[in-house]
Parts: C-alpha cells; structure tokens; sequence
C-alpha cells in the first residue's frame, strides 16, 4: 500500500486519480475547498483517505496542511500536484484580480506545494512529485495567454528542480494532457469582461464556444484514463519527466516542437555570428 498526497480532488483528474487509488487499496490524503465532495469515498474507504480542506493560494495553510499530512499518515510517496483552473480571454480583456488569481493558482501554489513537501521526502529518503500540467505548456494558443504562462512557467520551474532532487531519491514527472472530458471546459475556467475591439478575433470565437454558439473544441481525452496512465508512471522506478496524455496533445507537442527545431536551425549562422571574436566556432 502506498500513500499519496493530492491537491483539487473534488473533480476532474484529481478525482479520478483518488477513486482509483482508493479502489486499488491505496491510501490518499485529499484535499479540496470542499470537502463534502469526498463525502462519498470517506463513506466507502474509511481511514484509507484523509481530508482536508485546502485553499492552495493560501500558502500558510498550505504549508500547515502539508505538514500534517506527513505527521499523521507517517510516510507519503507520492504527492500530486492538481489544482488549477483554465482563464480566458484576450490579456487586455483581463482584470488585475484574475491574473493574480491565476498565478497564484496554477504556478505559485505549485512551486509552495513543492517547497513544502521537499523537506519531507527528502528526509524519508525519497518519493515522487507529480505535476498535472497541461499540453499548454508547450504550445500556445490567443485568447490564453495567461493561461500558458503558468503552465510554460510550471514546466521550467519542475525541468529545474527535477535536477535538484535526483539526487535525494525524489522524482519529477510533469503531466501534459490535451483536451480531455472533464469539467474544465464546462466550470473550471474564468473569463475576462469582453472588450469590442476583441469581438471578432480568437477571444470573440472562444467566448461564442463557451456560449454555446459555436460547436466546443473536440475533447478525445479519457479522464479515467488519463489518471490510470498517471498513477501506472509513479509505479515505474525510474520517474519520466514527461507525460504526455491524449492524441491531440501528441499531435501538437510534435508540430510545436518540429517548427521551433527548424526555426532554430534556419538561425544557426546568425547566432554563431553574435559571439566574440575569440569564440572559435564548431
């Protein structure tokens, strides 16, 4: 029996991921801002999970939280970093509130979550941080953009510190799912106040999809099987950094990344050309 520790569990893979560990005879410690939304699994598992209610902005609470977990369950393998939510709209079109929300959310709380179980891990000899990212950590789309910087910011903050604790037996797996069959397109999401200039751009179409006006984006991402192919990586030896999760995000990953190798390679000369004299070129 292994022991998780998971953010976001009241929806989404966060759920998932608590069912199935639960069902498999895991122990997780879960924590949601509500917490009768696992009123269910208490009623079904007992004392294999352990609640506790969690703002994840909320960095003193988070640390405490996180504290107790190790202190009460005795060993954690593997934590879960989950919660997040999506927030749309064109940049000018979003408040100062919303941004810092969103910051806050999807990239700081996750680098607090992990300045805080580390310390743990490591003086348990080891144990595994996973982060549910997204494929928007690689490729980018307008009316996003905030968005994207927290999961572009999140995959340089983990592809770091993945170094950093290799060493002490902890490891790092970033999860990159596409489009998937959850409620983030449905209530896991904010939207800025529409401005007019914007109407007829990518912001205006995305705001018409969330209507309803227009047909959503194609979601071929199984949840459930999305958190089946989180937990069967944390069961291999060796952590994969990355996780990439669903057709769609394959199929994007490799495009995004086939265009900036040969935009890469179509400004070598240049770049050779900007270092100093000295610098013999290979």
């Amino acid at each position: 029996m292994r022991t998780w520790f998971i953010t976001g569990t009241s929806s989404g893979f966060g759920r998932h991921l608590t069912e199935q560990l639960l069902e498999r005879g895991d122990r997780v410690a879960a924590t949601a801002r509500r917490l009768d939304t696992l009123d269910d699994l208490a009623a079904r598992h007992g004392d294999r999970l352990w609640r506790a209610r969690l703002d994840v902005t909320d960095t003193t609470a988070l640390r405490e939280v996180v504290g107790r977990a190790f202190a009460e369950l005795g060993r954690i393998d593997v934590v879960v970093s989950n919660a997040g939510y999506g927030l749309f709209g064109a940049a000018e079109e979003l408040s100062d509130e919303q941004i810092d929300r969103q910051l806050a959310t999807n990239l700081t709380a996750s680098i607090h979550l992990a300045r805080a179980a580390t310390p743990h891990l490591r003086d348990q000899g080891g144990g595994r941080f996973v982060q549910v990212a997204s494929i928007g950590g690689q490729v980018a789309f307008p009316a996003m953009s905030l968005y994207h910087a927290t999961k572009w910011g999140i995959e340089g903050f983990w592809e770091s510190a993945a170094a950093e604790l290799a060493p002490f037996g902890i490891g790092v797996t970033l999860v990159e799912p596409g489009v998937a069959r959850t409620n983030f397109g449905t209530g896991a999401f904010a939207i800025g106040d529409p401005l007019p200039a914007y109407a007829d751009g990518p912001s205006g179409q995305l705001r018409r999809m969330i209507s309803g006006e227009l047909p959503p984006l194609p979601a071929p991402g199984d949840p459930a099987k999305i958190a089946a192919a989180i937990i069967a990586s944390a069961d291999q030896p060796d952590a994969p950094l990355r996780l990439t999760l669903g057709s769609d995000a394959h199929a994007l990953a490799t495009a995004a990344l086939r265009d900036r190798l040969a935009a890469l390679e179509a400004g070598r000369a240049l770049a050779h050309s900007t270092d100093a004299d000295d610098v013999f070129a290979s």
